[in-house]
C-alpha cells in the first residue's frame, strides 16, 4: 500500500462522519474501463435456462461458485477466493472482464464469503432488476432475465429469502417495467423499510455506461458511472451518484446490503471506498485513491472537508520530506 493509500485510509477511518453508516458491499462485473459479457447458454455453468440460454457472464460464473461452495461443506471459500474463481472461470472462457468488489469498510477479504453476515438477524430484504431491453431498436440483450430468475431461487433456497420481501423489475410483461422511475422507488422502499439487523440484496443485470460527470472535478477520470433503465431516452440513467444518494447515504448502521452489479462500466458504480480486484496484484482489501471524499463529507460542510485534507497533509507530509 503506497503512501496516499495509507494516509487516505487512516484519515478516513478517523475521520469519517456518519454517512456510512451501513455495511455495504459489493462484487461488479468488472472494471469501470471494461464490457461485461453476456454467455450464450447458462447451461455452461451449471446453471438453469428458466428464461432462454443467455445469461450474464458475473451472474453465472458467481452463481456456479456459490452453489458448489453451498454443498461443499469441507470447507467455506473466502472472498479472494471467490472473486479469483470468478475471474479464473471467466478466463478460462475468454472473457476478460475482472470482477471487483468494492465496500463501505474495510474487511478482511480472506474471510468466509458471506452473502449475508452472521450477525444479520432481521429480516431479508431484496430487490432485483433484469432488462433485456425489449422492443429496442439497438442494445438488445437477451440474458438478464435468467440472471434475475436464477439469482431469486439461489437466495430463496440457499438463504431464505421470502417470498413478499423480494421485488422483481423485468421487462418480461409480468413484472413492474425496470423504468427510472420503478427502480429508483424500489431502491428507496428497500431502504426506508429495513431496521438494524435486516440483510439488503440488490442484484442488476442490464446495461452499463460511462457518461460524462455531471458535477465538473467529481470523477477523477470526468466520467459517471450509470445504470440504463429501459426507458433512459425519456428519463435518463441512473448515476453512482444517484446510487450513493438512494441507496448508501440514508442507510441506517446496523444494516447490510451486498449488491451485485452485472453490467458494464460498474467497477465503482456505487462509490465506495474500499476495493479488492481479483488480478493477481491486490492482495488485501485497500482504499480507493480515486474515491471522491468530497461527497462522503459534503452534508458536514466544506470546512470539514478543508480540514480533512490539511489533517492528511500535516500528519504526512513530514514522513516523506
Amino acid at each position: 500500500m503506497g503512501f496516499l493509500s495509507r494516509a487516505l485510509k487512516e484519515t478516513f477511518e478517523q475521520e469519517k462522519p456518519q454517512q456510512l453508516r451501513g455495511d455495504i458491499r459489493m462484487i461488479s462485473g468488472c472494471l469501470d474501463s471494461q464490457t461485461s459479457a453476456d454467455v450464450s447458454n447458462v447451461q455452461s455453468f451449471q446453471l438453469p435456462d428458466p428464461a432462454g440460454e443467455a445469461g450474464g457472464a458475473c451472474t453465472s460464473a458467481l452463481l456456479n461458485i456459490v452453489y458448489k461452495d453451498h454443498h461443499n461443506t469441507a470447507a467455506d471459500l473466502s472472498f479472494t477466493e471467490v472473486l479469483t474463481q470468478m475471474r479464473s472461470m471467466l478466463k478460462a472462457k475468454r472473457y476478460s472482464q475482472v470482477p471487483q468488489m468494492s465496500a463501505s469498510r474495510e474487511i478482511d477479504v480472506n474471510t468466509k464469503f458471506d452473502l449475508v453476515p452472521d450477525n444479520a438477524t432481521g429480516t431479508k430484504r431484496a430487490v432485483l432488476v433484469g432488462i433485456n431491453y425489449i422492443g429496442h431498436s439497438q442494445g438488445v440483450l437477451s440474458g438478464c432475465h435468467n440472471d434475475v430468475k436464477n439469482m431469486v431461487d439461489y437466495i430463496k433456497d440457499v438463504h431464505g429469502f421470502e417470498e413478499q420481501n423480494i421485488t422483481v423489475i423485468m421487462d418480461d410483461g409480468e413484472h413492474p417495467e425496470p423504468t427510472k422511475a420503478n427502480i429508483v422507488a424500489a431502491y428507496k422502499k428497500l431502504i426506508e423499510e429495513s431496521q438494524p439487523g435486516d440483510c439488503l440484496f440488490c442484484h442488476y443485470s442490464g446495461h452499463g455506461a460511462k457518461i460524462k460527470d455531471d458535477e465538473q472535478g467529481e470523477e477523477k477520470d470526468g466520467y459517471d458511472e450509470v445504470l440504463v433503465p429501459v426507458d433512459y431516452e425519456q428519463a435518463g440513467m441512473i448515476r453512482d451518484d444517484d446510487l450513493f444518494d438512494i441507496l448508501i447515504r440514508p442507510m441506517q448502521q446496523g444494516v447490510s446490503l451486498f449488491c451485485l452489479m452485472d453490467c458494464c462500466h460498474s467497477g465503482t458504480v456505487m462509490d465506495l471506498p474500499y476495493i479488492f480486484k481479483a488480478d493477481g496484484i491486490f492482495e488485501n482489501m485497500e482504499i480507493d485513491e480515486n474515491f471522491d471524499f468530497e461527497k462522503l463529507f459534503k452534508k458536514v460542510g466544506e470546512v470539514a472537508v478543508r480540514e480533512l485534507g490539511n489533517y492528511v497533509k500535516n500528519k504526512y507530509l513530514k514522513d516523506v520530506l
